[in-house]
């Protein structure tokens, strides 16, 4: 497969732009789309926050990293956007370099507030989005940097990052 018939994984945390971002690419390449949080709720019959209450993050995580190797092992040509955690096993880092181009998106911490204040679909977030923003964001500053490409999504609009990748992307 030629690297512009890849597939393009978009990681990073919660609230950095891969799901937008992740739209504006697969239309402007003739992609499909593939957002794996919603991929994990098809496959599990329970919305996110179901499973972390009622099953708990380990069994979120291993129909993550299930739900990631599907999506990948059917072929190119996608974009992929996985949810904000699905960096944390070095499982997924080794199925997404050889599944595709790895994007990581970040921002600074007060971007990502802004950008996820009142979403009550992110159970990592629960008991104060502030504070647990920040945490995450150190707990995993180093987690992203096996990408191939990265942009920092805080001052610049989801066409401006689109635009960037394809460039790396294309070359």
């Amino acid at each position: 497969m030629n690297q512009t018939e890849q597939n393009i994984i978009l990681i990073g945390m919660m609230g950095t732009g891969k799901s937008t971002v992740g739209e504006i690419l697969a239309e402007k390449l003739g992609y499909s789309l593939v957002d794996l949080d919603a991929s994990i709720v098809a496959q599990e019959g329970m919305t996110i926050p179901e499973m972390f209450e009622l099953r708990g993050e380990p069994y979120f995580r291993n129909a993550e990293t299930s739900a990631l190797r599907n999506v990948l092992s059917s072929g190119g040509r996608k974009v992929v956007a996985t949810g904000g955690g699905c960096v944390l096993r070095e499982e997924n880092r080794e199925l997404m370099l050889q599944g595709g181009f790895v994007v990581a998106l970040t921002a600074e911490a007060e971007a990502i507030v802004e950008r996820v204040k009142g979403d009550q679909n992110r159970p990592l977030l629960a008991g104060g989005a502030e504070e647990r923003i920040r945490t995450i964001l150190e707990e995993r500053k180093d987690a992203y940097r096996f990408a191939h490409f990265t942009v920092d999504t805080s001052r610049i609009g989801a066409d401006e990052v689109a635009l960037k990748i394809l460039t790396h992307y294309r070359v």
